[in-house]
């Protein structure tokens, strides 16, 4: 019986793979998730600790003051609040420990979810909506100071499955880094092996901005295996990745540990 999951499962991740490989990728530093139809109802609220590191990736800076990611670990604590009427309202606290051991907190970011389309507890079905971000963040964890996301969200959870895309826009506020909005594309499809766990692949993509597509060799592309583990008051994301182009960090491992409270 457990053969038949785990036949499927690659087959789900090598087809994923296959299909999205005429598309391009970016890679999210601080915060590697696909959202999916999660929500905090009025009253409840929740922390996200998100956590990668970069055993083998960039070792140069992007720019003066960027803090590259080879042998850096990203850690994010989330909280997150329940308004009602489908909206849900977060904020992140980044920070990050270089190769050396520094550590550097590095701002905050407040966000607003909505989802407007979904089905009841324990029900699945299609769902739809969007989330929204304003940063304010050092010069380590990105080039411009103030930056703005948009983030679609869609898809579907089945009783043994789960696909979602998100459609990334991010835009630099900072005076010398307004422009056109760079575009990331988030997949995820995950299939449920036994009660609570699911196991699936997630794949980043960007595309460069909406004004200049990059080269495909410029393009970083990364592609995870992922396990999910979902319990009442408490869940963990874990997921290794594998950059696909030469502008994509080799490998990147990836956790997030999400708790509950009523």
């Amino acid at each position: 019986m457990a053969e038949r999951p785990a036949r499927a499962l690659i087959l789900a991740v090598a087809g994923m793979a296959a299909m999205l490989d005429a598309l391009p990728a970016l890679a999210i530093v601080d915060e590697i998730q696909v959202y999916t139809d999660d929500l905090d109802a009025r009253g409840e609220s929740g922390l996200e600790v998100h956590v990668n590191t970069t055993p083998r990736g960039r070792k140069t800076p992007d720019y003066d003051g960027d803090l590259p990611p080879y042998h850096s670990t990203r850690i994010t604590p989330e909280f997150s609040w329940g308004l009602g009427n489908n909206f849900e309202s977060g904020l992140y606290f980044p920070s990050a420990v270089d190769v050396h051991g520094n550590l550097y907190v590095s701002g905050v970011k407040a966000r607003l979810k909505w989802l407007p389309v979904h089905g009841g507890e324990g029900e699945g079905g299609w769902y739809f909506g969007a989330n929204s971000e304003i940063s304010d963040l050092s010069q380590k964890y990105s080039e411009s100071r103030l930056s703005a996301e948009l983030r679609v969200i869609g898809g579907y959870r089945a009783k043994e499955w789960l696909i979602g895309m998100n459609p990334i826009f991010e835009w630099g506020l900072s005076p010398d880094q307004r422009g056109s909005p760079e575009v990331t594309l988030a997949w995820k499809a995950a299939h449920r092996i036994a009660e609570g766990i699911s196991l699936g692949g997630e794949y980043y993509d960007g595309i460069g901005t909406l004004g200049e597509r990059l080269s495909r060799d410029r393009q970083e592309r990364t592609l995870y295996l992922v396990a999910d583990i979902e319990r009442k008051s408490w869940s963990v994301n874990f997921g290794i990745g594998h950059g696909l182009t030469p502008a994509t960090d080799n490998w990147t491992v990836k956790a997030i540990f999400g708790f509950s409270f009523g």
